[in-house]
């Protein structure tokens, strides 16, 4: 009987031994819980990640533009002006005033401003006769822009020859009458006597003004 114990107790010691042997042979448990992939790192979202300066859109300000001013009026020239005289102004003291009257008769308007060259001719083209008028300044120079068709004018004053006793007398057939700024010239006929001695003046005019 002893020995069906001691037969019994080997067999079980025999058999836990062995479990015990496989136990320590096999892979130990993880622990409940605990994950064995290898941690991964955060990547910030696109959202969070700052925008290089390559990325940022820039405006480059483009050159101004410009638009051609209109052309403005040139100045009046013989080639597009008639001339005129009105001595409804009467005289004294042996004098006859009178105004110069230019109009436009081109098809653009035209810049009129300052002293007209005048002065006495024996025909259209003729030299002048003694000396050219002299300027009368107390009239302000004014610029005026003629429409075509339209005028301005400038006072003529005609001293009378027979007020020179050393007057050299030559008769005249009218004023030959440079535009301000024009080498062109313009005649009206008008009889006077002229003087063809030098230093004799017997014809003054002011600046143009408008009608």
């Amino acid at each position: 009987m002893w020995t069906q114990r001691i037969k019994t107790g080997l067999v079980t010691t025999t058999a836990a031994a062995s479990l015990l042997l496989l136990a320590a042979c096999g892979p130990s448990p993880s622990p409940a819980g605990t994950s064995s992939a290898p941690p991964t790192s955060s990547t910030p979202s696109a959202s969070s990640t700052p925008s290089s300066p390559s990325a940022t859109a820039t405006t480059t300000p483009s050159a101004p533009t410009t638009s051609a001013a209109p052309a403005g009026a040139t100045q009046c020239k013989a080639a597009s002006l008639t001339a005129a005289t009105d001595s409804t102004g009467g005289g004294a003291a042996g004098s006859i005033y009178e105004k110069l009257i230019l109009t436009n008769s081109g098809t653009a308007p035209c810049i009129l401003e300052g002293f007209a060259g005048v002065s006495l001719t024996a025909e259209a083209n003729g030299e002048p006769i003694g000396e050219p008028a002299t300027r009368e300044t107390t009239t302000p120079v004014t610029k005026i822009e003629l429409a075509p068709g339209k005028s301005a004018w400038a006072e003529i004053r005609y001293t009378q020859a027979g007020n020179y006793g050393d007057c050299t007398k030559v008769p005249a057939a009218g004023f030959r009458i440079y535009p301000p700024n024009d080498t062109a010239s313009l005649f009206v006929a008008e009889p006077h006597d002229a003087c063809s001695n030098a230093g004799i003046k017997l014809l003054t005019i002011t600046a143009f003004q408008a009608v």
